[in-house]
């Protein structure tokens, strides 16, 4: 390992580490534009010049590495310089649009501009000026401003795998363009946004609405996937203005996709903020109070045995745990977690959670996708996935319909039946692989033969090395932010109970809707239906009572991601009118039933929920689930696998409530792209 000296520092270092690594090693500030610790090298800002001993120029810190004995010097006269004229450079044809920009007060050049800029510029020519790009609804650009870093360009093309963006020209004429005048593609186009170091690319929808000292930052969850991404909601006042990722190397390093950063204008649109009860076939607003009692009249006079409740995509542990209490005090056990009508064994936790985590992805070095379209599914995954690729060179297969997942693959078949097919190559590297793993989509769960295709897949992990002590890459990739928690919970049909397709087989008398909008309504047949719900979506439509709730960033919760990891979401802004959290409604109505649950407060609901279920007390953390044998015994079909998500902009009633999302669906589409590898 190499020894350097950095301004009279003594640090020693990984092979390979550059120079601007170890001077952040030591807390020492080196100036950059073009670097990311994200991507690759590009050299091309120089910014981030310093002397180096017996070297005859500055070099660039960011693209050479430390070698034993090295001096190195980032604030010396010669590195001042260099900072001061690279600057200078810059600025040369940027304009001043610092008044109006959006970047204003996060700008990376500004920052710096402040501390290695003049207070003059000595270039009296015209500035250049470029035409801008249409990048399609949600990335705006001022490309007069762009410096040419190519931390853009190299976003699109190692983290997204779709290269629609590059740089053309020479000398004083480059600029980045997209080549053929289309939109991006890509689910992470946003991430644009919070790596352009100038005002370049901006939020298109936010575009002149707010400064960024104006807001109050909640550290929160994405519910939009399973998958957990760590959120800051920014907001002034009681409105929800930007969704920005906060960093978790081990979730979501520092991305989140285009849908929980920009369907935010959904919050407000179509949303329930009274009670309504209907009368005499409509639709009316009601008290609280009504409401309890047209609820509490219909159940009064209802068989327990013909009452249900379904819960929905993105319902917290808490509002689960309390309804799971009040259909058991009201003697039904008839619930469900799982819309889609899923009905395989979940007897372990293994069984239904991600045991690699999503940072062990990059473990790797083949993986066998089963069933799953993770670039629409859980878009940090593909990433990661992707990421693996090209870092490890590690081999993707897929099972299932073929899609663009931005990463190269072998289409191993398109049927359950080829999990069967020990004779393809693919499934040989899988058996020879050090660390194989297997992701099987949620999705291919809820088919009529899912709990033996289940089997089958646990089977073969076994069989090929992917569960053993050191390692468990056998992993089930949710679509839900609430279905691990529901199902740590118990959130499923009781002794005698029926899950979801019971549910919704017309022989229910009273069914309670947590948020679930999911399911096909007429299959309720002439039951009572309570909707208990943030937005005037299918459940809504079909409902007798509604209940309005808080959305995510309106309330504090507990949601498990798909790696069976609890985190807590904060509340950033109220609810609005008369919305209530999920589990004060139950609680409340409990009281009109004389079932009155046993917590007053969130507090105390929390320690009970952890009494029962320990698991959701490991607070970002992301316990083992013992190995233990699971899985139906039956036949696979030959029926080919479908895509479970027709449209990545809209799959919830906030998605479908957002104006952005209607455009993104419009001019990009968001249909599962049929290119196979």
């Amino acid at each position: 390992m190499p020894k350097l000296t950095i301004d009279g520092h003594e640090v020693e270092v990984a092979p390979g580490t550059s120079l601007l690594q170890a001077c952040a090693q030591l807390g020492i500030e080196v100036p950059h534009f073009c670097y990311h610790d994200k991507l690759s090298v590009a050299g091309c800002c120089r910014m981030c010049l310093v002397e180096v001993e017996k070297m005859p120029k500055p070099v660039a810190s960011c693209a050479m590495p430390c070698g034993e004995g090295m001096v190195v010097r980032t604030d010396s006269p010669v590195a001042r310089r260099a900072h001061h004229s690279v600057m200078e450079m810059l600025l040369i044809n940027h304009p001043l649009d610092c008044p109006i920009c959006d970047q204003g007060g996060e700008c990376d050049l500004q920052d710096q501009a402040v501390a290695y800029g003049f207070d003059r510029g000595r270039y009296a020519e015209a500035k250049r000026a470029v035409q801008d790009k249409e990048l399609g609804p949600l990335v705006k650009t001022v490309m007069t401003r762009c410096i040419h870093c190519s931390r853009c360009v190299r976003f699109v093309d190692e983290i997204c795998g779709t290269p629609e963006l590059g740089l053309i020209h020479r000398g004083e004429h480059t600029e980045v363009s997209t080549y053929v005048n289309k939109p991006l593609t890509t689910e992470l186009s946003g991430n644009l946004i919070d790596i352009c170091p100038v005002g370049a690319l901006t939020n298109k929808p936010a575009a002149f609405t707010a400064r960024s000292w104006e807001f109050t930052k909640t550290d929160s969850v994405d519910v939009f996937d399973a998958v957990g991404c760590n959120i800051i909601v920014e907001s002034r006042g009681d409105a929800v203005m930007r969704i920005l990722p906060r960093k978790n190397d081990a979730i979501n390093e520092e991305w989140i996709n285009d849908k929980s950063r920009f369907a935010l204008d959904g919050l407000t649109r179509q949303r329930l903020d009274r009670p309504y009860v209907r009368r005499n076939g409509k639709l009316q607003p009601a008290t609280w109070e009504e409401a309890f009692a047209a609820i509490a009249d219909t159940l009064n006079r209802t068989d327990p045995n013909r009452i249900a409740a379904l819960a929905g995509d993105m319902a917290d542990c808490e509002s689960l745990y309390a309804l799971k209490n009040l259909m058991w005090r009201l003697g039904s056990p008839h619930m469900d977690c799982r819309q889609d009508g899923a009905d395989y064994d979940v007897s372990t936790r293994a069984a239904y959670v991600m045991n690699s985590g999503i940072e062990g992805i990059e473990e790797s070095d083949a993986i066998l996708l089963i069933g799953t379209n993770p670039r629409h599914e859980a878009t940090l995954v593909n990433a990661r996935i992707r990421k693996t690729w090209l870092k490890r060179g590690c081999k993707v297969g897929l099972i299932g319909t073929p899609v663009d997942l931005g990463t190269p693959y072998e289409l191993v078949g398109e049927t359950p039946t080829a999990l069967l097919d020990a004779a393809h190559p693919f499934m040989d590297f899988l058996r020879h692989a050090k660390k194989p793993m297997i992701i099987l989509g949620a999705g291919a769960l809820a088919r009529a033969d899912g709990a033996a295709l289940h089997r089958v897949a646990r089977d073969l992990a076994e069989k090929i090395g992917a569960v053993r002590e050191d390692w468990n890459g056998f992993n089930v990739l949710q679509l839900a932010a609430s279905r691990v928690g529901g199902l740590d919970l118990g959130f499923l049909p009781q002794e005698g109970g029926v899950g979801t397709r019971g549910i919704c087989s017309g022989k229910m008398k009273a069914v309670w809707l947590l948020g679930a909008d999911e399911i096909d309504m007429t299959t309720l047949g002439d039951a009572f239906v309570i909707y208990q719900g943030t937005h005037g979506d299918k459940g809504a439509h079909r409902a007798d009572v509604i209940l309005p709730s808080a959305a995510y960033t309106e309330k504090t919760g507990i949601y498990v991601n798909t790696e069976g990891r609890p985190q807590r979401a904060e509340r950033a802004v109220p609810p609005p009118g008369d919305a209530r959290e999920d589990w004060k409604i139950l609680r409340a109505f409990s009281e009109t039933m004389g079932q009155t649950l046993p917590f007053d407060t969130i507090e105390q609901l929390r320690a009970q929920m952890v009494e029962e279920t320990p698991v959701l007390g490991l607070m970002n953390e992301r316990p083992a689930a013992p190995w233990a044998s699971f899985g139906k015994e039956g036949s696979l079909s030959a029926t080919p696998f479908t895509p479970v998500i027709p449209n990545f902009y809209m799959t919830d009633p906030i998605s479908r409530a957002s104006v952005t999302m209607a455009k993104c669906t419009e001019e990009i589409g968001g249909q599962n792209r049929n290119k196979a590898a």
